[in-house]
């Protein structure tokens, strides 16, 4: 009956049993095999050569990525409602060691070319002012909305003309993925994304976050920056194994779609409630104090938004019943 967060999903079986089949004796921190298989296998997932680091947050998969891509005089822009702004306690800041997080507009916290633009061109190029470095989207957004290879290609083009890197922070980027239909390969590099942020604790895995740079150089030094940051695992093997589980067969994927379609039933029985498009696994509904508590009363457990509004949100382990009468509920408020 809980839809408040998908950080609170299960483990996935074939997660706990990619644990288990890392249970013995091997080389410590990132030097066993799981570790060192993963660049390969996800070279293979995405058509290009990566490089990848697993973390246990996406937190840290985040601010280790903006630390590589931006010093700390520089800027990274950002929607205002972005997790790395409002969600992740200052910890992009202090892992770039005081980068300025520059702070845009738009619907649906997308980011747009023109709003880039519009935030940036107003920055004097002087002594002065804080420059722009780098440029971080996040897909799906915080508010369930997706970005299509057409528009990161937009930002991303304009990254390239300003000089400036793209980070993509994918908490939900198996949701994205498994809406969208695409390749991952057009949703980052193809489009110029030189660092994701590739989210599986939201999507079945325990504790383990891959953190995957299409440009080269840019895991070496990040590989520094973890282990100072007291995020280099001793069985490193646990956090790897748990990521090429969920690659493997596209369980992430799958796992994605579960999420989705659950999202999809109630977004149905919503109707005219829906304060967002439902693209991903999140839900937000428009809902009085006294419907939020009608709903509580039938044992259902969400997140209370802005002033009249709910936030729901799906995981690849939401139960199709439970699903199917909190839809009821809701249709019949």
């Amino acid at each position: 009956m809980r839809f408040f967060s998908d950080n609170a999903a299960r483990i996935h079986p074939k997660v706990m049993e990619g644990i288990a089949r890392a249970d013995h004796l091997d080389t410590a921190y990132d030097g066993d095999r799981w570790s060192r298989a993963l660049d390969a296998r996800l070279s293979e997932l995405f058509g290009t050569g990566v490089e990848v680091l697993w973390v246990p947050t996406g937190t840290a998969a985040n601010a280790l990525a903006l630390a590589a891509l931006c010093p700390p005089h520089g800027g990274i822009v950002c929607h205002r409602d972005s997790h790395i702004q409002n969600d992740e306690g200052g910890a992009p800041e202090f892992h770039t060691h005081g980068a300025k997080l520059m702070l845009a507009d738009g619907e649906g916290a997308k980011l747009t070319p023109d709003a880039i633009r519009t935030l940036i061109d107003a920055i004097a190029n002087d002594v002065h002012r804080v420059q722009p470095h780098a440029i971080s989207i996040t897909n799906a957004t915080e508010y369930g909305r997706v970005y299509n290879p057409e528009e990161v290609a937009a930002i991303g083009a304009l990254a390239r003309e300003r000089g400036l890197g793209l980070h993509m922070d994918g908490a939900r980027f198996a949701n994205a993925i498994a809406r969208l239909g695409c390749t991952p390969a057009a949703l980052t590099w193809q489009a110029g994304v030189d660092a994701l942020s590739f989210g599986f604790v939201k999507n079945g895995a325990m504790s383990a976050e891959a953190l995957v740079f299409f440009k080269p150089g840019l895991a070496d030094v990040t590989r520094r920056r973890r282990k100072r940051a007291g995020m280099l695992m001793s069985k490193g093997r646990y956090l790897a194994a748990q990521i090429l589980a969920m690659v493997e067969n596209d369980l992430w994927i799958v796992n994605g779609a579960l999420a989705n379609g659950c999202a999809e039933r109630l977004a149905a029985a919503a109707g005219d409630r829906l304060v967002h498009p439902v693209e991903a696994n999140e839900v937000f509904l428009r809902a009085t104090p006294a419907e939020a508590a009608a709903l509580r009363a039938h044992g259902f457990d969400f997140y209370d938004w802005a002033a009249g509004e709910i936030r729901l949100v799906t995981a690849w382990d939401s139960d199709a019943q439970v699903v199917g009468r909190l839809a009821d509920a809701i249709a019949a408020l």
